[in-house]
């Protein structure tokens, strides 16, 4: 770690410097007995949580999903143990499955805050390694897009199913064609409901306005791929723009994302939104449900050995494929390994803004 540049961790609106920790490994250690570091509990910030005076001292309640509960319990207990001697609290959970507040209990008010920042800390971290449950997306399935697409792969295997890694089980499955703004980590309802209620209000705060009460006439034409070399690619995408040449739709994009990622609810993958969609993955060699995953992920990723196809012909004969265009005029919140009666990922939240 550069001393001078510390990594930095968001959490709650404040920045919290993460001081490097030695830590002693043990043999068989489990992941989730995970330890935030001591620390001096009069330097902790307080001001961006309520600590109440109680009878018997203070009390502070913090709101973590019930998933990540094990991470702040530890192995055998012993995470929630040391955080209790440490910072000389007694902290209460919720039983596994249930959602409600964390309590922390304490004599002296820093203990009761070094004790908050703490949770607060471990709850992050290990909500980075959670693999992500929804995405924001634009559905790209219209039935013209969709007749477009099962051309494309039955002319692909026409002519390049003797490249090496070249078979059916690449493509995406048509009714699921989508463009990706962003990945969420949401591990409850509240979460879902944060989400849902930020994506109407982006619909109000700017995108409204950007589309003036009309839908977006996008292309979705010309195909490329994101690794150095064209005889081994793991993902083949095809471009997405708007028809008229405008920067509508980009725009709608990059502030979605702003707006979720300073939310805390998405993390930051790039510094603008790629507009594409997958058309051929190696991981649907594996599993059907894989889902778009551009080179980073939020949260932990699962890998998966995979083998590449060769699409040096591909690219030579499809660089500019047209599949068509369509009309937008929703955003979705879709969910993971999830299909609707219409074939499309089920949707916890949409807005419409035509």
């Amino acid at each position: 770690m550069e001393v001078l540049r510390p990594t930095l961790i968001r959490i709650g609106g404040r920045i919290y410097r993460k001081n490097n920790i030695r830590q002693q490994t043990y043999p068989n250690e489990e992941e989730d007995d995970f330890y935030a570091g001591p620390g001096d509990p009069t330097d902790e910030p307080c001001d961006a949580f309520i600590v109440e005076e109680t009878e018997r001292g203070f009390q502070c309640a913090v709101e973590v999903p019930s998933p990540l509960y094990k991470y702040i319990i530890g192995k055998k207990g012993e995470t929630r143990r040391r955080l209790e001697t440490e910072t000389r609290t007694s902290i209460s959970i919720p039983k596994p499955g249930i959602e409600g507040q964390i309590v922390i209990t304490g004599q002296q008010r820093s203990g009761v805050i070094s004790a908050r920042t703490r949770i607060d800390v471990l709850a992050e971290s290990f909500r980075k390694k959670q693999p992500f449950t929804h995405f924001l997306s634009f559905a790209l399935n219209q039935p013209v897009i969709q007749e477009k697409f099962v051309q494309f792969k039955a002319e692909v295997l026409e002519k390049c199913s003797k490249d090496h890694g070249v078979n059916s089980s690449l493509f995406q499955n048509p009714a699921k064609l989508h463009l990706t703004i962003g990945t969420l980590v949401l591990l409850n309802e509240q979460e879902i409901q944060k989400a849902c209620e930020l994506l109407q209000r982006s619909k109000e705060d700017f995108i409204d306005k950007t589309v003036g009460g009309k839908s977006l006439t996008v292309e979705v034409a010309g195909i490329e791929y994101m690794n150095d070399d064209p005889a081994m690619i793991d993902v083949l995408y095809a471009k997405v723009h708007m028809k008229d040449g405008s920067d509508k739709l980009q725009l709608i994009a990059d502030r979605l994302m702003e707006q979720f990622v300073t939310s805390g609810l998405m993390m930051r993958e790039w510094d603008r939104v790629k507009l594409h969609a997958t058309i051929m993955n190696t991981l649907f060699r594996k599993d059907t449900n894989v889902e778009e995953q551009n080179n980073t992920t939020t949260g932990k990723s699962s890998f998966k050995e995979r083998e590449t196809f060769d699409g040096r012909n591909i690219l030579k004969i499809f660089e500019n494929y047209y599949f068509g265009e369509l009309q937008l005029n929703s955003v979705h919140l879709s969910q993971r390994f999830s299909t609707d009666s219409s074939g499309y990922y089920t949707t916890s939240g949409q807005v419409t803004f035509s």
